[in-house]
């Protein structure tokens, strides 16, 4: 993790949403409306995305074979350019646009130059060319919440060298959410928060997940959201929220704050 919390807050919040993939296909009016209503109250918006649907059509179109490892996407040399292009060509324009259509001022950025994040393997013999965030420019990123844009920020990078690098959306949200200091991270996907025995669990901490890890009732994708939340609890942002786009789901905290 990239940093830890030290200074106090305002009333005006600042969140990261991780939109996940399957997602971004059917956002609801409702969604871009409760961004409005936070934008109008003050509050600072970082969204971060993936784009699994878009990246396994495009590997299906080329006959590219794919899998998960503990949970992250492994992405071989052959399938890291078209990973590359399905986010930062096509998802990423397509849910920006979307975004200033519906009046919210948006840009669009991934951490390929450098300029938002720095990335290096995360492990080549296990997860192929998938990255890590090395540090975070928060600096860059809060000179476009002061000019009043919302970054839409692609969750992949490069090495210095200019190595591509495909890097788990979880991840990325959770390393800008301490960079930048945020008082929440909400982790949006098509499930509405953890479910233990098929029920939504509305609040739950770290103790409770590690417990469901090892019974394997958390298993998955959501291994890596669950684990991101916990490094992000033990780091200091107040809370996490895994839910719906209607934010709907589990609080994940110690003692958190309602948003």
């Amino acid at each position: 993790m990239t940093m830890s919390k030290s200074m106090p807050h305002t009333d005006h919040k600042k969140l990261v949403i991780k939109l996940g993939g399957s997602m971004l296909a059917g956002l609801d009016p409702s969604f871009f409306a409760t961004l409005k209503n936070h934008l109008a109250k003050g509050d600072e918006i970082i969204i971060v995305h993936g784009g699994g649907l878009a990246i396994n059509a495009a590997l299906q179109d080329s006959n590219i074979a794919y899998k998960t490892v503990n949970g992250i996407r492994f992405t071989s040399k052959e399938a890291v350019g078209i990973v590359q292009k399905a986010l930062v060509d096509q998802v990423n324009p397509l849910l920006t646009n979307e975004l200033n259509a519906s009046g919210i001022q948006s840009i669009g950025l991934n951490g390929i130059d450098g300029t938002i994040f720095e990335s290096d393997f995360l492990d080549k013999s296990t997860y192929g060319y998938v990255g890590k965030i090395k540090n975070v420019h928060h600096e860059t990123i809060q000179k476009y919440l002061e000019e009043g844009k919302l970054p839409v920020i692609a969750c992949f990078g490069a090495t210095e060298e200019g190595i591509p690098l495909n890097i788990n959306g979880d991840t990325v949200a959770s390393e800008l959410a301490l960079a930048l200091d945020a008082d929440a991270l909400l982790l949006v996907t098509d499930t509405a928060g953890i479910k233990i025995n098929d029920e939504v669990q509305k609040e739950v901490n770290p103790e409770k997940i590690r417990q469901w890890i090892q019974s394997e009732d958390i298993y998955g994708g959501m291994i890596p959201k669950v684990q991101a939340a916990i490094e992000c609890l033990e780091a200091g942002i107040p809370a996490i929220h895994i839910v719906n786009q209607h934010f709907e789901g589990t609080k994940i905290s110690k003692e958190g704050v309602l948003l």
